[in-house]
């Protein structure tokens, strides 16, 4: 239902069907005339596509400076920057209308008035007539607005004529138009509704920014304005707002132009303003005391802010390229429209006999496939690139660091760290030859070599190359540019992995608060940064938190990517963990079986993200007690990375302790000890010595000592646990309860009973706010507290 906006009843009895539909808030109407249905239902059709416009705001914070305070969003930057590309583009228009009707052709194929509309558009459509279509509210109004608000690429490109042919009229009209205002400012109006939550930012713009990231229709008319906004406040999801724009003509970035001579509907006042009009947010008041109507006053205006300015000319920039098909190509692959991008690329490619473009050619074709994980491919096509490259530059020439760097990235996909570094390294090399000590490409290099360093698990050696990265980029680029935000998330992560925690958290929310601001809200590095957070809380025991996060990922990727993609089982196995620690185990098993069954469908089958799997389900039946088939799994798990990483990968100590718990349960606990010992062994060679990861180990060998009834060597490995995690691990992190639950049951078996229960109602208190109130560790720790009591 949240689809339907609105039910209009036909039938011959209005004044018995009135009477219960009052009660259903999206039944808009009753009637027993066809004409009057007729025209309500157009009235329906254009106060939805009225409410449906896309706009941006600028948020008002008053701990803001005031350079962040002119801060707009980012469908304004990237329809801006689509807008810039379309209009210096070169358009076959006879072929770009074929394929837009064949496009149409498919899409209304069992509308036959929809398609009545489409062929007449194709044999008579010039560019004089772009606005008379336009207003006609068919087909080009309708998914040409739907298009710009939400960046759908396809139809935006197929419609790129079109767009410059609206865009050419306005400017002209509006040039004609110019003297007859004589420099004299006026007041247009327009009414719509805007969803509570845009009308929350809208009230915190008052005195900032309001773009329209449309065409933008206004009209001299008040009243009709008004009854626009007034049917609107009829929605209890929606606000009504009577926009009062003061417009002055000289001073304005955006043509716009009364379009009455030349609109399909020739008896109307109203004024068309072009793609992203700015205005200046004035006065907010209530009208007729109604919380649900509200007018709003707004001047067109110049404005911009610096940031957004310095943002939009790097990303301009990055786009770059010698003709519009090139910047266009890049354009989607930034803003993640792959499929689209790959079949620009092959069509460039087929034309071209220039050797240099076929290497660019390649290049992106590479980055698609490597962004839709196809990484053979990925690899044959940079190769291709670099082959050309390698043939016809210099040895030092840029273009080669840049496919260095390409062929770097599959194989650090593809956990081929060696592979990685070495093309790395090259880059590197060439780089600090021919580029000054401060470039941006520098911080790059220096980046991903830490990259590689960092997913081996080196995370001392990974840190100056970040550092050397964050010098430079600190240096060079604007505070809320995407490649800062790559840099903290790469803190954030190596922070993450050496247990500085509080650090780390705040690493990723700068990188939130950066890509919130400049990237599309599905945009696939939200989704990294959303799961980032979610790992976040899930390491400190937050995992409410930790599932908000993870389930931000999941509505991303689940939208944007194939359905066997392997950044999905990532996402599933962090949300199976979550519910292993919250103690729900059918839905942990449930998302870790979506994982494995992706995996085993896409992956080879010594891959390490297998590997990771069958952990994660071996700690599922581990928690179940079921020991025989969490033995399995995990030695499926250890089988691989033996194969797979360095010996001292802190991923193997990681297998080693969950084997050591499996044989401790099953009371075999000399193989227990022996596999807890090569997991301390790694982790002190490749860990700080307060990390909480060696908390763990030596939880775990205590544990084992315990059972044994080694109590005093139990309880120096449990002290040297708890030193640890008091010192490094938030009060109420559930292994700290853990920790102090291990006390509990070990003065217990000391028959120290006041000294058992004091460690237990400690971990009561901790695991009472940090687990849910069904699990399964909270019901073994209460029945514990009881045994003692009676003890004592």
């Amino acid at each position: 239902m949240s689809k339907l906006d609105g039910i209009y009843i036909f039938c011959d009895n209005k004044s018995y069907h009135e009477q219960w539909t009052k009660n259903w808030r999206k039944i808009k109407g009753v009637h027993t005339n066809i004409k009057d249905i007729c025209n309500a239902l157009k009235w329906g059709v254009k106060q939805l596509n009225q409410d449906s416009i896309a706009v941006s705001f600028i948020k008002v914070n008053e701990a803001m400076s005031s350079g962040d305070l002119n801060q707009l969003e980012p469908n304004y930057m990237y329809t801006q920057v689509f807008k810039e590309i379309l209009l210096e583009m070169e358009h076959d228009r006879k072929q770009a209308i074929k394929i837009l009707a064949t496009y149409y052709h498919k899409f209304y194929h069992d509308n036959v008035s929809k398609l009545a509309i489409v062929d007449e558009f194709q044999h008579d459509y010039h560019p004089e007539k772009a606005i008379w279509w336009y207003t006609r509210e068919s087909f080009t109004y309708e998914m040409l607005n739907r298009a710009l608000r939400t960046l759908d690429a396809d139809i935006i490109i197929n419609m790129g004529f079109f767009i410059c042919d609206l865009h050419q009229q306005i400017h002209q009209l509006y040039q004609q138009q110019l003297p007859s205002y004589c420099g004299k400012s006026f007041i247009v109006y327009r009414g719509q509704g805007l969803q509570k939550t845009d009308f929350g930012k809208l009230k915190n713009t008052e005195g900032g920014l309001m773009s329209f990231n449309n065409f933008l229709s206004t009209s001299n008319d008040k009243d009709v304005s008004l009854l626009f906004a007034e049917s609107s406040s009829g929605n209890t999801d929606m606000v009504g707002i009577l926009f009062i724009m003061t417009i002055d003509p000289q001073v304005s970035s955006t043509p716009f132009a009364s379009i009455k001579e030349v609109s399909y509907y020739n008896t109307e006042e109203e004024i068309l303003f072009s793609m992203h009009t700015v205005f200046r947010v004035g006065a907010i008041n209530q009208i007729d005391n109604n919380d649900q109507l509200y007018q709003v006053e707004l001047r067109l205006t110049m404005d911009d802010d610096e940031q957004l300015r310095q943002l939009t000319k790097w990303i301009s920039n990055e786009i770059g390229g010698e003709t519009g098909w090139k910047r266009l190509g890049k354009l989607l692959l930034q803003t993640g429209h792959f499929h689209k991008a790959e079949e620009l690329y092959k069509v460039l490619l087929e034309q071209t006999s220039n050797e240099s473009d076929k290497g660019l050619y390649y290049s992106n074709l590479g980055a698609v496939k490597y962004h839709q994980a196809d990484y053979e491919q990925a690899i044959e096509y940079y190769e291709k690139a670099l082959e050309i490259q390698e043939n016809t530059l210099p040895e030092n020439h840029s273009y080669l660091t840049i496919s260095y760097n390409n062929i770097a990235g599959v194989y650090m996909d593809r956990r081929e760290y060696s592979k990685a570094l070495s093309f790395f390294e090259k880059a590197l090399v060439v780089d600090e030859k021919i580029l000054p000590e401060n470039h941006p490409d520098l911080a790059t290099c220096n980046n991903n070599i830490g990259l590689v360093y960092m997913n081996m698990g080196e995370y001392l050696k990974a840190l100056p190359f970040f550092e050397k990265t964050c010098r430079i980029q600190q240096k060079t680029l604007p505070a809320n540019h995407p490649s800062l935000a790559t840099f903290y998330n790469n803190m954030g992560v190596v922070c993450l992995n050496m247990g500085e925690y509080p650090k780390a958290l705040s690493f990723y929310e700068k990188v939130l608060e950066i890509q919130e601001k400049t990237l599309p809200e599905n945009h696939h590095s939200l989704a990294t940064s959303y799961n980032n957070m979610g790992s976040m809380y899930k390491y400190i025991g937050e995992y409410s938190k930790a599932l908000l996060f993870y389930d931000k990922t999941r509505a991303i990727m689940e939208k944007t990517l194939p359905e066997n993609h392997p950044s999905l089982t990532t996402c599933y196995n962090n949300i199976g963990t979550v519910y292993i620690n919250m103690g729900e185990y059918s839905k942990a098993l449930s998302f870790l079986e979506r994982a494995l069954e992706i995996q085993e469908k896409t992956l080879p089958v010594d891959h390490s993200d297998l590997a990771t799997s069958y952990n994660n389900i071996g700690n599922v039946y581990d928690s179940m007690r079921e020991c025989s088939k969490a033995l399995s799994f995990y030695e499926k798990a250890l089988e691989i990375q033996e194969k797979t990483l360095p010996e001292n990968h802190h991923l193997l100590a990681s297998s080693y302790n969950n084997i050591g718990a499996v044989y401790s349960n099953m009371r075999e606990y000399s193989k227990a000890l022996s596999f807890h010992e090569k997991a301390l062994e790694i982790k002190q060679k490749a860990f700080p010595s307060n990390h909480p990861s060696l908390a763990t180990s030596y939880n775990s060998i205590g544990s084992v000592y315990d059972k044994m009834g080694e109590y005093l060597k139990a309880l120096s490995f449990y002290e040297k646990s708890t030193e640890i995690q008091e010192k490094t691990l938030p009060i109420n992190r559930p292994s700290l309860g853990a920790s102090y639950n291990n006390f509990g049951v070990l003065y217990s078996n000391m028959k120290e009973h006041s000294k058992a229960l004091s460690y237990f109602e400690r971990a009561l208190d901790i695991w009472d706010h940090a687990l849910p109130p069904n699990h399964p560790n909270l019901k073994s720790l209460k029945e514990r507290i009881e045994i003692v009591k009676k003890k004592l």
